[in-house]
């Protein structure tokens, strides 16, 4: 009897578990369907794409409490308890919330206005916070190694100077921008993105091409523009500091509060130190450069009538970095005795906007920046100053279809150091001064699923006299999802080359300007298509690009003519720039996500008939960032990658035996991430799991840095002796990659939101 009543007992309760029953549902935003959200059912392997209205319909489920998830491109993710019962069908109506995501977020710097980047008839690329979370790292410009088509470029062995190159345009080319505000100056891609907390930043918008219609010089190859926190997104207090077995330690500070009841403002420290040289090559050399700096950031906005626009940014900055041979040391900085390349750095930024009180959308824009490098190359010291201060008043106007902005932009740029840009013997040293005046016009048409926008420039160099830039931009909706974009401008670029080069700075070699240069003229387009794609339970967003960019007037630093020396010259013929892209976005029920992208890119100089390929610009790369949650553990898994092609390096002679290409090579990384709670997370990994790193002979000739045993010809030209066979100088720009190696890292992330 005994074992009836157990088996009874025992069907019933097989009965209740595996009873099946159904879910169903529409997800909805402000009353209109949400395409293709993922549903899952939490720790289980149940999960369906809801369709383009918004239904979606989960059936064969088990009975009892279950936790519903939610998720969807573009909007806040979604977590809800229901209570299934027996042979029932369950229903929820579910609204959810708009967020930053990675298709229907508002961006700013494709046309100066907020739109959704569906709408925006420039393809705009988003990097959101939680990308730059996947491999931490200490600054902006170390995160942007992982995007597609953006290569952080190292510039020197010695002292790690870099610039971003875009689609393999070097760093000059590229506007940096802090809230939508130019940080107009030469220096902006290595220092405007350094040290800006990345607890304080709400994503970052890149556009690929030239954009200077709207920007101005510099905008050539492409814009990046950081976008901060608003006061009322940004924590009330967040913390986050991590360290790698090298010693380096870097933290960030968060923190808000309220001045007034209308004035509320934002704190960010940001605060690196690495004081442990190591030379795992064995050229005597320091592998990475000894760092020590702090940036403080702080942001005030005003709340006004009727919801008008006031905010000030303004950051200091303070670095001193150094690296040399391993036996240097302060007292030897600027000495012949011991090569050593010292920098230090003070920088003041402030960014601003105010709108104006009047019944028209007007806007000033502004920002100033005052930058004192105080530096030596062995015993060579490059010191410099400069100021630019920059304004323009916006007005924003729509009549009917037209989406109307006019700007009138205002730049002055100082300029002094003790190099030959500002000296000759005529007239001694005479610091650089260049007004920059302008007016731009920019009509965005919309007229059903078709938007056509028409821009124009016209500035006036005080010394090169009158640019005009126009642009021209299509975008075509094929649906609510799907879109076809078509770009074509004009770009510009006044030079300062001993802000930008450092090579010319390194005294390595005497730098020679064979002419007077002229501005840099580039004619770019672009075509982009992107879609969204629902494979069963996967959901897929494709984004290609073809490119092409023609330059005139291209100047090109010749380091091949004498080994002693750098001659820049404006390239008698043209330089061409093209290629394709395609990025991937791959979301599944499951707790998985890949994000991957590929660009093959071909960059060529043709002077006189003759094709090179520029110095340093890869034939491909590809960069991957694959996540997989452990939910239950409450565990992320993050591994990231890049790959690129082989680049032409600076030999110094034809018996230079180091190689004139580099090889295919990769870094790659591993992080896990525990998260607490909703205010504290635990994250650790490994760095280049590879262990990737250069040739040791990537410094040529780093027993002798001052080039005490070269010998040279009556034509300047380096002799071949017994103890130089190859014919070389010192030289530490033959660089691709950093020089380090395989590192573990951990940290943590602490938030009172």
């Amino acid at each position: 009897m005994l074992k009836k009543i157990l088996l009874a007992v025992l069907c019933i309760w097989t009965l209740q578990t595996h009873a099946q029953t159904t879910l169903e549902g529409t997800i909805t935003h402000a009353g209109q369907p949400v395409e293709f959200a993922s549903v899952a059912v939490q720790g289980k392997a149940f999960g369906t794409i809801a369709d383009s209205l918004g239904r979606f319909k989960l059936s064969a489920l088990p009975v009892g409490k279950q936790t519903i998830l939610i998720s969807a491109i573009g909007y806040k993710s979604y977590k809800q308890d229901v209570t299934l019962t027996t042979n029932q069908t369950t229903r929820l109506n579910i609204a959810l919330q708009e967020e930053a995501g990675q298709l229907n977020e508002v961006v700013v710097t494709g046309t100066m206005k907020e739109v959704s980047k569906l709408d925006s008839p420039v393809p705009v690329e988003v990097i959101t916070q939680k990308f730059l979370y996947k491999n931490p790292v200490p600054s902006i410009f170390e995160a942007l190694t992982y995007v597609n088509g953006v290569r952080p470029q190292l510039n020197c062995n010695v002292c790690n100077t870099g610039d971003i190159h875009i689609n393999g345009l070097e760093g000059p080319y590229t506007m940096v921008l802090l809230d939508g505000t130019p940080i107009v100056s030469g220096l902006s891609t290595v220092y405007g993105l350094i040290g800006i907390p990345n607890s304080l930043i709400e994503r970052v918008e890149i556009v690929k091409g030239p954009a200077s219609t709207l920007y101005g010089s510099e905008a050539v190859g492409g814009l990046i523009n950081i976008i901060t926190k608003t006061v009322e997104k940004a924590p009330k207090f967040s913390a986050d500091v991590f360290s790698s077995n090298w010693r380096d330690v870097n933290l960030d500070l968060g923190l808000k509060f309220k001045a007034s009841e209308k004035l509320s403002s934002l704190l960010g420290v940001n605060y690196f130190n690495y004081q442990n040289p190591i030379d795992n090559n064995g050229d005597g050399f320091t592998d990475l450069t000894l760092q020590h700096r702090i940036s403080v950031f702080n942001k005030w906005s005003l709340q006004r009538k009727q919801n008008r626009q006031a905010t000030l940014a303004v950051r200091y900055y303070y670095e001193d970095r150094w690296g040399g041979q391993m036996n240097w040391t302060p007292e030897y900085r600027g000495g012949d005795e011991r090569y050593g390349e010292s920098i230090f750095t003070k920088r003041f930024e402030a960014v601003g906007l105010y709108q104006l009180p009047t019944t028209e959308k007007l806007t000033f824009q502004y920002s100033l920046n005052s930058h004192n490098q105080n530096s030596v190359y062995g015993n060579t010291p490059y010191m410099a100053s400069q100021r630019i201060a920059f304004g323009q008043l916006l007005w924003d106007k729509t009549v009917g279809k037209h989406s109307l902005l006019t700007g009138l932009p205002m730049r002055y740029t100082y300029y002094d150091d003790n190099t030959t840009a500002t000296f000759n013997e005529a007239s001694g040293n005479r610091a650089d001064r260049i007004f920059l005046p302008g007016i731009f016009i920019q009509d965005e048409i919309t007229t059903g699923p078709h938007k056509f926008l028409l821009g124009a420039r016209y500035d006036y160099n005080s010394r090169h006299g009158s640019i005009f830039t126009p642009r021209f931009a299509y975008k075509l909706s094929m649906n609510q999802t799907d879109a076809l974009r078509f770009n074509v401008g004009r770009g510009y670029r006044v030079v300062n080359l001993f802000t930008e080069d450092h090579a010319a700075l390194t005294g390595a070699r005497e730098v020679i300007i064979k002419n007077e240069l002229k501005p840099e003229q580039s004619w770019n387009a672009n075509l982009n298509f992107v879609k969204k794609i629902v494979t069963g339970n996967s959901f897929i967003g494709l984004d290609a690009s073809v490119f092409y960019t023609r330059f005139s007037n291209r100047i090109i630093p010749d380091y091949d003519t004498d080994p002693n020396k750098i001659i820049y010259d404006n390239l008698d013929g043209y330089a061409e720039a093209k290629g394709i892209s395609l990025n991937l976005d791959v979301n599944l029920y499951a707790p998985l996500k890949i994000v991957a992208g590929a660009t093959l890119m071909d960059n060529i100089q043709v002077d006189e008939g003759v094709r090179i390929r520029p110095i340093l610009a890869e034939r491909f790369m590809g960069t991957w960032a694959v996540t997989y949650d452990f939910i239950r553990a409450g565990v992320t898994l993050d591994y990231t990658g890049n790959v690129y092609g082989p680049m032409r390096l600076p030999l110094l002679s034809e018996e230079d035996p180091r190689a004139e290409y580099s090889p295919v090579w990769s870094l790659q990384n591993i992080q896990l991430t525990k998260k607490f709670n909703d205010r504290l997370e635990v994250y650790g990994g490994v760095k280049n799991l590879l262990n990737f790193r250069p040739p040791a002979n990537s410094i040529a000739r780093s027993g002798d840095p001052f080039d005490r045993n070269v010998q040279f010809g009556p034509d300047g030209q380096v002799m071949a002796t017994p103890g130089n066979p190859y014919r070389l100088t010192f030289d530490p720009t033959y660089v691709y990659a950093p020089n380090q190696g395989i590192r573990g890292f951990l940290g943590l992330r602490y938030r009172i939101q």
